[in-house]
């Protein structure tokens, strides 16, 4: 088994107003700048290999974590929100009623007039962990709430209808274990970022 760390991008002045990013190329805010400078990746995690979605909330999370070598990969981007992408779901609940309502129903089939389905992003995330599980090689993505969700629905086999099967949280590394075709399954979740003072995480000591 070989391990995937996701990390989500530092927050943005979208997610404080609850706007749909998707493919939108929107900075961090000064203070998650200066939240994130503050801490460190669990030492199991440093020097491990990285990879970045393109999109620049997530190259400046990198650079803020102190990442010193990292790639990014188009197979990370965020889903693309298509014509909803800088709205709110309350304006879209509003503005669409029983529409939206009847979209959110759907799932992973959930698909956004011109953009992506989150079925779609778990196909674009499969050769992504193949090719991670083929390496056997520790690896930290910092990407996207939509592609670590779809993650997630993958391990689980959850339809992403319904309450989510665990909260994350999500300015913490959640760890999946990839078997040799990619497919993943939980390792840890919400597993905490360092400040100098803290403590190395051990996985031996943690909880699923």
């Amino acid at each position: 088994m070989t391990t995937l760390a996701l990390f989500r991008h530092g927050q943005t002045d979208w997610n404080i107003q609850r706007r749909l990013q998707g493919r939108a190329d929107v900075s961090i805010t000064s203070d998650a700048r200066q939240e994130l400078s503050k801490l460190q990746l669990p030492n199991t995690f440093s020097g491990v290999r990285c990879r970045t979605s393109p999109l620049v909330r997530a190259v400046e999370t990198a650079r803020c974590l102190n990442v010193c070598s990292f790639e990014t990969d188009i197979r990370l981007i965020e889903m693309d929100w298509g014509l909803w992408e800088g709205e709110t779901i309350a304006n879209l609940r509003q503005e669409l009623g029983t529409e939206f309502v009847a979209a959110e129903e759907r799932g992973l089939d959930l698909k956004p007039p011109e953009g992506e389905s989150p079925r779609e992003v778990q196909d674009r995330l499969r050769p992504f962990l193949k090719e991670v599980a083929a390496a056997r090689e520790t690896t930290l993505a910092i990407t996207h709430k939509g592609v670590i969700r779809a993650l997630l629905s993958l391990a689980l086999n959850w339809d992403l209808t319904g309450a989510p099967p665990f909260k994350l949280d999500w300015h913490s590394l959640h760890l999946f274990a990839l078997n040799t075709d990619g497919h993943p399954q939980i390792e840890c979740l919400n597993v905490p970022l360092l400040t100098a003072r803290a403590h190395p995480y051990n996985s031996e000591d943690s909880e699923d």
